[in-house]
């Protein structure tokens, strides 16, 4: 690949899941609209995500990476914002506390508002369609006028990111995420479920732990991770025109940055290796991440790695396996064994959502709970055996009582799918489901921390 980059360069290669914008003019005014706007996050705060990430490379901590499947421009509220990320500290208190581990904090938020498609159109009762491509691209309603790609909606995912960045900074910074709130963060639903009653009990122990803390004089105005914490926000890069315009110099290293997001991942469509978005996501100096599927050779994983990371630097680079629960014990191991073969720095991450999607006799798309434990449970015992270190989770979820996906404790049936299926594309965890899933990924660690003082003995 030639090293020659600029932020268009990619205009120069072929790139899959970008729409056709009728009024190419209005695209272009669009963009250099953007390019003047204020970045919605700063080159420093990617950078110390990356020093995070490098943490999670070398086995020291745990990535948690959760949020909405497609951000939608109509559900924007300051309710709904809160209250994923309400979860997402439960989430990240039972993998600190059960799994004795330290998290990092990263949201499918402030930016997810786009989706790749499987098919360019849609039909319905005889009628073709462009199909629907996120909120940032096109409508969701099946009308011709929805459906054509509005250059338009690129400035109102701009402004609805940048609101929902700094609700998050408020959350995160200003007290919402202080410890000593962890029995209220429990939703009202949640509470009444059996992931609920055992976080509520694991909230009893830390208010114990923080108790005898305060005593022993660390408080939040002497420890600041008490009553606050880091969060960072990603998402899949994969409107080229919108990155490109968000994508800046950093005056302090003089590196370009996509300002749109703190980290950035290739989807398992759009990781062509001469393809538009290989090209661009080479040139900015944010972490990235590539989805990895079933198709994927060892060989061509070693290329992705080289071309996304030549340096090998700790904490640039997330694979994020999406497997599918009947095909992650043949495709997983011979890629983490190339891997290590080859002496590469990766975070390998799991996306346990996206091979087990199915459709439902009741005609809904989900996805069965049970599999998605079943192919993060291979993960961590793939990595066990493979002496590699399993460093982060990857889920579509919400803070909203949804009925999405079927069974976990709350039991969804197929027929009860209907009752509450709000998603705009692809079915999420609830909260109570989210919880379940953290439990199981605490135990996940517990073991994989045994496992390796136990490699560390032997060898000494």
């Amino acid at each position: 690949m030639a090293n020659k980059w600029s932020p268009d360069s990619w205009r120069a290669r072929p790139a899959k899941q970008q729409p056709e914008y009728p009024d190419g003019a209005q695209l272009k005014r669009v963009e250099e609209q953007l390019a003047v706007f204020p970045p919605l996050v700063f080159a420093g705060e990617a950078r110390h995500l990356k020093a995070r990430l490098a943490d999670v490379a070398a086995g020291r901590s745990f990535l948690l990476q959760g949020g909405d499947c497609a951000e939608s421009f109509a559900e924007f509220r300051a309710n709904n914002i809160r209250d994923t990320f309400r979860v997402l500290l439960q989430m990240a208190v039972v993998l600190t506390f059960a799994g004795s581990c330290h998290v990092v904090k990263v949201g499918r938020m402030a930016g997810q508002f786009a989706k790749p498609r499987s098919d360019a159109v849609e039909v319905q009762d005889g009628v073709e369609l462009p199909s629907y491509r996120g909120d940032i691209i096109n409508g969701i309603e099946f009308t011709p006028e929805a459906r054509k790609p509005d250059p338009n909606r690129l400035l109102t995912a701009y402004s609805q990111a940048a609101a929902t960045l700094n609700l998050l900074r408020a959350f995160a910074q200003g007290g919402y995420a202080d410890l000593h709130r962890v029995h209220r963060w429990n939703l009202g639903f949640v509470e009444r479920s059996p992931a609920g009653e055992r976080y509520r009990d694991m909230a009893d122990r830390i208010a114990e732990a923080l108790a005898f803390m305060e005593a022993s004089g660390l408080t939040g105005a002497t420890t600041p991770t008490i009553n606050q914490t880091e969060f960072y926000t990603s998402h899949e890069a994969l409107l080229l025109p919108f990155e490109q315009a968000m994508t800046r110099v950093d005056s302090t290293s003089g590196d370009w940055y996509d300002t749109s997001a703190h980290m950035l991942w290739i989807g398992d469509r759009t990781r062509q290796l001469d393809g538009g978005h290989i090209e661009f996501m080479r040139g900015v100096a944010n972490p990235l991440g590539v989805k990895i599927g079933p198709s994927i050779a060892p060989a061509e994983l070693l290329s992705l790695i080289e071309a996304l990371n030549p340096a090998n630097e700790p904490g640039r680079l997330t694979l994020i396996a999406r497997m599918g629960s009947d095909k992650i014990g043949d495709k997983l191991p011979a890629l983490i064994r190339a891997v290590k073969r080859e002496g590469r720095t990766v975070v390998w991450s799991s996306d346990p959502m996206h091979g087990n999607t199915v459709k439902s006799s009741t005609g809904y798309k989900t996805r069965p709970f049970d599999r998605i434990l079943t192919e993060v449970r291979r993960f961590f015992e793939i990595h066990q055996a493979e002496g590699s270190h399993p460093g982060g989770i990857h889920v579509e979820m919400t803070g909203q009582d949804v009925t999405e996906c079927l069974g976990g404790a709350q039991e969804i049936t197929e027929s009860s799918l209907a009752d509450r299926y709000h998603t705009h594309c692809d079915p999420r965890l609830n909260a109570s489901q989210s919880l379940e899933l953290a439990f199981l990924i605490a135990e996940g660690l517990r073991k994989a921390k045994n496992s390796q003082a136990q490699r560390l003995a032997a060898a000494s």
